[in-house]
């Protein structure tokens, strides 16, 4: 049997620790004549946490191990000894998990942030020992409390893929040759249909160190809002990306209409979800090396009234302006501390051939991070500023 490789979405069971009880205990001792109540607490019981991973990219492990169970909490001993407190069940969960109460369907906690933390089931609260009980009129109390009862749900994870942009086309249009052109990912390409089945997501780099997300679906045919081919279940992973990019095969090569394709996967998407449809996008034309393309884009523009960005992923032509033109929507954070601001002119630049270089000249080091640091208020003396 095929093992699962890929799963988006699995139901668990969570159930923090139970609280350790509280200790009813009487100290008995050589030479002491009064010794008194000293039954100490229950230790409290340990929570059931998700935590953001960058490493996990699917809930597989969930799906062969579903059940999260936290330790519980020791009991209270004498001479007033606490229980131990339960160790807490930290569990890694991809980025971009949503995690819904299965009984109520409620969202519980949208998990996007790396290192996010979401404590999905509380520890019970342990027991008081009889020594919170003495008291004047009751010096030899016996009265302790159990430990609280454990907290335990059913919950839904359902993961929805973050990236930045979102590959959409037919089968054997190009999006996983785009994704590896552009990308360091390795999606599986072959020339037959539904060569990707799940979804693959890559990082374009750009030469300031930007970054952009770009993550492929399995291809969409006709009627797969109806549940056709593999139907629109992996779309909910493009859900989250701010632009929405068409990949068109021009060349026709499974005997298609390029600008059927296009009015075709425009429907499917509307029918998915019409706030997907309304996303920014782009028009991608690849296979624009093959001979039939020439003629195809020219109808494809008539037909549709679009003009798409041509590519090859095979020559590699088209590709740079796809991704300037990317990146005007996307508009992803330079790791570098200037702007795009048009740089100084060098021959301003004052003459640094002496023992020491002027103030002025560090205007043109432009790689160096030259605001003003923030105001720090010293930490004993609260905010004097």
């Amino acid at each position: 049997m095929k093992a699962k490789t890929f799963v988006d979405q699995v139901e668990v069971i969570v159930r923090s620790g139970k609280g350790g009880d509280g200790s009813s205990s009487m100290r008995r001792e050589a030479l002491v004549e009064f010794g008194g109540p000293d039954g100490g607490d229950g230790g409290r019981g340990g929570d059931v946490v998700f935590v953001a991973s960058e490493h996990v990219n699917s809930l597989l492990s969930f799906y062969y191990d579903p059940k999260c169970f936290a330790q519980d909490g020791g009991n209270g001993q004498s001479q007033k000894m606490f229980g131990k407190r339960g160790k807490d069940l930290v569990v890694p969960v991809p980025l971009g998990t949503e995690v819904y109460d299965a009984l109520t369907d409620l969202l519980v906690a949208d998990i996007t942030e790396p290192g996010q933390r979401v404590i999905v089931a509380k520890g019970g609260a342990g027991g008081y020992g009889n020594v919170h009980f003495k008291s004047s009129v009751n010096q030899a109390p016996t009265e302790h409390t159990p430990g609280g009862e454990p907290e335990e749900r059913r919950l839904r994870l359902e993961l929805k893929t973050i990236a930045d942009a979102g590959l959409l086309g037919f089968p054997n249009a190009g999006k996983s040759s785009l994704l590896s052109s552009l990308s360091s990912a390795t999606p599986k390409i072959a020339n037959y249909p539904f060569t990707t089945l799940n979804p693959m997501v890559g990082t374009i780099v750009y030469d300031d160190f930007a970054k952009i997300a770009m993550a492929d679906v399995p291809g969409i045919i006709e009627g797969a809002a109806k549940g056709v081919g593999l139907g629109l279940a992996f779309l909910k992973h493009l859900e989250r990306s701010k632009v929405l990019v068409y990949v068109i095969d021009m060349a026709g090569t499974d005997n298609r209409n390029p600008w059927d394709d296009y009015s075709v996967l425009k429907k499917e998407i509307d029918e998915y979800s019409s706030e997907l449809a309304e996303r920014p996008f782009l028009v991608v034309a690849n296979k624009m090396d093959e001979p039939q393309s020439a003629e195809n884009i020219v109808r494809f523009r008539e037909e549709t009234g679009v003009a798409p960005i041509e590519i090859s992923c095979a020559s590699g032509d088209g590709l740079d302006k796809f991704k300037a033109e990317l990146r005007k929507i996307v508009n992803p954070k330079t790791k570098f501390h200037h702007t795009h601001a048009a740089a100084p002119d060098v021959a301003e630049m004052p003459d640094t051939t002496g023992d020491e270089i002027p103030a002025d000249a560090l205007r043109f080091a432009t790689f160096l991070k030259l605001e003003k640091p923030k105001e720090k208020s010293h930490p004993s003396r609260g905010n004097i500023h």
